[in-house]
């Protein structure tokens, strides 16, 4: 039979990267693919897969029990607008979060875990699939930061952390030592775009981890389409933490970075 694990995909390439990470490493992969969210892809590349809409929470611990799994991991990004609409929400999801003392990402994922992990399913941490992606501090782009980037990186760094940690967003995007915009629901690349909107040209994304980051919840991560945005925007840098966000197609990011003498950084 084989070890298996269950893959809960989310948007992104990345997801296909975790699946081929996972078999090389000997796992009989079962994907729950999001409705709406994640690669079609992923059905040939897996050995068992089921559309799960984002909020059937049931038809997901029945998949997963009718295929043996017993550990899973969450890849992607699933759109968390979901929730706070609750279009088509099923029953248990229903009573699930009539209970809970909030609706923070966090605390919904926390308590999905607690339920699958009480039907027998562990949530793993899904470091083991992100090593490659991981960067060292330094400078990854061909042009070099201005000092006012360096300024802006500076300044705007504890204040991107200590919006992490209030569970807001993991993203703020400065100019001239001012925050232009902090991330909320609307992920990362819409909040560049808005900053773009509102401070024009030169501003600076900075993403960062929380203190105590439970990678089982949430996994932050820049790449390819966050880039695309800068360049749309006329960002000037792009700065992240080494070694707890991954870089997710990062040569063509890097590329893309140095056509357009956007500075790229990470940063300890």
């Amino acid at each position: 039979m084989g070890l298996r694990i269950g893959i809960i995909a989310g948007s992104g390439r990345f997801t296909l990267q975790a699946l081929e990470r996972a078999k090389a490493r000997g796992y009989v992969c079962v994907v729950a693919g999001v409705r709406g969210e994640a690669l079609p892809e992923l059905k040939i590349a897996a050995d068992a897969f089921e559309w799960i809409g984002p909020t059937e929470l049931e038809k997901l611990i029945t998949f997963f029990k009718s295929q043996g799994v017993t550990e899973t991991v969450f890849v992607g990004k699933v759109e968390p607008r979901t929730l706070v609409r609750r279009d088509g929400l099923d029953e248990g999801l229903v009573r699930l979060l009539s209970q809970l003392k909030d609706k923070t990402p966090t605390t919904v994922l926390r308590t999905l875990i607690e339920v699958l992990t009480a039907q027998g399913i562990r949530v793993k941490d899904p470091s083991f699939l992100l090593e490659p992606f991981l960067c060292p501090p330094g400078r990854l782009s061909a042009a070099a930061p201005a000092a006012s980037i360096e300024e802006d990186a500076a300044f705007g760094w504890a204040l991107a952390r200590s919006i992490a940690d209030l569970d807001i967003g993991q993203t703020i995007v400065v100019k001239d030592k001012a925050i232009v915009a902090v991330e909320a629901m609307e992920g990362t690349d819409e909040t560049i775009r808005r900053a773009g909107r509102l401070a024009g040209p030169g501003i600076v994304a900075i993403k960062v981890g929380r203190t105590r980051q439970d990678m089982r919840i949430d996994v932050p991560a820049v790449g390819l389409e966050t880039m695309r945005v800068l360049v749309a925007v006329h960002g000037a840098a792009l700065v992240f933490e080494a070694g707890r966000v991954p870089f997710f197609q990062k040569e063509e990011a890097l590329a893309l970075a140095d056509a357009n003498g956007i500075a790229v950084l990470a940063r300890e």
